[in-house]
């Protein structure tokens, strides 16, 4: 068995990132702006948890009347390219060590941003490549299986040798499972609630990453 996982949400919790990237916006706010970093990070929690991500950055400094085009786009900056702090559960990190190899990561996202999660994680050694889907176009995003295919060429095997990882049913899942690949929805993050379209789902569901053993 092939396995591939995705990143955000399924081998760690991607508010990890959100946080820290908060924080690197806050303390480049209070540098270039004088506003208080302490305060402005607590604001900027708040605006997630009420109406997500859409308009933080705008709605933050409109408050300050800094709500302009180039102080919006110095925080989305500082944001995607900051180093952030983040670390997976020892228990995946083991999991991880444990399976079967080799091992594959496929992750949507800016590059720079993925890669960057992936290299405050430490985990880059334990698969034999990572594919950040935005590296081949965006239309090589999921659901696209483009790099699901080089994969598969590279192994030599059949799909159904192939097990998929992830969280997200609105595109992890849906192409794949048309191909017969295996898939597999952990339900954690902000997407484990979600109740997926008809035919988007993984074919199996479970709880805990952990799982994904005793299910297999």
């Amino acid at each position: 068995m092939i396995y591939i996982f995705d990143l955000d949400d399924t081998l760690y919790d991607e508010r990890q990132y959100v946080e820290s990237g908060f924080r690197a916006v806050a303390n480049m706010a209070q540098q270039r702006w004088g506003l208080d970093s302490t305060q402005s990070l607590t604001r900027l929690i708040d605006l997630l948890d009420s109406q997500g991500r859409g308009r933080i950055f705008d709605d933050w400094l409109a408050a300050h009347s800094l709500a302009n085009k180039g102080n919006i786009q110095a925080c989305v900056r500082s944001y995607r390219l900051h180093k952030p702090s983040l670390k997976m559960p020892e228990a995946h990190l083991a999991l991880l060590n444990e399976l079967p190899k080799p091992l594959y990561l496929v992750t949507d996202g800016h590059k720079i941003v993925q890669q960057n999660k992936v290299d405050a994680l430490g985990i880059g050694p334990l698969f034999k490549r990572v594919f950040i889907t935005h590296r081949f176009g965006l239309q090589h995003a999921k659901p696209s299986t483009h790099c699901f295919e080089l994969i598969k060429k590279a192994e030599g095997c059949d799909w159904q040798d192939m097990l998929y990882i992830g969280d997200n049913p609105a595109k992890d899942f849906v192409n794949l499972n048309k191909l017969g690949m295996q898939t597999v929805r952990v339900r954690t993050g902000v997407h484990r609630h979600i109740i997926a379209n008809p035919g988007y789902d993984a074919t199996r569901h479970v709880v805990r990453l952990l799982d994904i053993i005793d299910e297999g």
